[in-house]
């Protein structure tokens, strides 16, 4: 676990990465203690309320964050950090244009000078690098933590990566030193969400030999699927597998937290 920490930090770049992928990147000086120990953590992006030029953020104490009375609170959602540079106090996010949420709305606009507020991370979960391979997949939203755990693997270490965006013009390159294998599937003009491509794709895959550990994200309803098909048809054992729904179609600011049942 790490200490609730929240930071303000402002915009210092804005790329457009792919046709619907931007990375921002933020500094500030409230970065130069800021712990990410898995690429699976995730923090709260406080975003700056209508008329207001940054964002109120809480104090905390023991029962949690004090937000300011005389201020609107912001809007929170769910990110990845891509990259932490503690040194350079700078920080890279990747936002997945999807349309009018708060959080692709203002990613759409960013511009330097700008400002965001982080809330955590609350804890790492860290998976020893103990197994013979390591199995990712999920859509463009869980797309960073893969990425960054894909460049942050010791070398030789066997990875396979199952990833589905619309087309190849929202393929990223991902540089790793790990033995890995990258699987991209398109899922053309459907709705993010709408279809079993993904599910297919991980029926195909011939898993390697040994005990590999699981990571997997995207749309909380087309992952159950996906879980019955691993856990229960090939038998990977549930302590080493994690699903996170990182959204929900038809659903707002989905809770992560709720699990993906069989």
């Amino acid at each position: 676990m790490h200490p609730m920490k929240p930071r303000l930090v402002t915009v210092a770049t804005v790329q457009r990465i792919t046709p619907a992928c931007v990375r921002v990147t933020v500094q500030g000086d409230d970065l130069a203690d800021f712990v990410s120990l898995d690429p699976d953590d995730h923090m709260k992006l406080a975003f700056p309320a209508a008329g207001e030029a940054a964002p109120a953020l809480p104090m905390w104490g023991e029962n949690g964050p004090a937000w300011p009375e005389d201020r609107p609170r912001p809007v929170l959602r769910d990110y990845t950090p891509r990259r932490v540079d503690t040194a350079a106090r700078t920080m890279e996010i990747d936002f997945v244009l999807h349309g009018d949420g708060p959080a692709s709305t203002w990613a759409s606009t960013a511009a330097p000078g700008q400002h965001l507020g982080i809330l955590g991370p609350r804890g790492s979960h860290v998976v020893e690098p103990a197994f013979d391979w390591y199995l990712m997949l999920g859509d463009e939203t869980v797309l960073p933590s893969i990425a960054r755990r894909l460049e942050e693997m010791p070398a030789d270490t066997r990875a396979i990566a199952v990833i589905e965006v619309s087309g190849p013009e929202e393929e990223q390159r991902i540089d790793t030193a790990a033995n890995a294998e990258i699987v991209w599937v398109h899922r053309g003009d459907a709705s993010p969400g709408s279809t079993d491509l993904l599910e297919r794709a991980i029926r195909a895959l011939a898993l390697p030999e040994g005990e590999g550990f699981i990571w997997a994200g995207g749309e909380a309803t087309t992952l159950k699927p996906i879980r019955r098909h691993l856990l229960n048809e090939r038998g990977v054992p549930r302590e080493w597998a994690s699903f996170s729904g990182h959204w929900k179609r038809g659903v707002a600011d989905h809770d992560h937290h709720e699990p993906i049942e069989d």
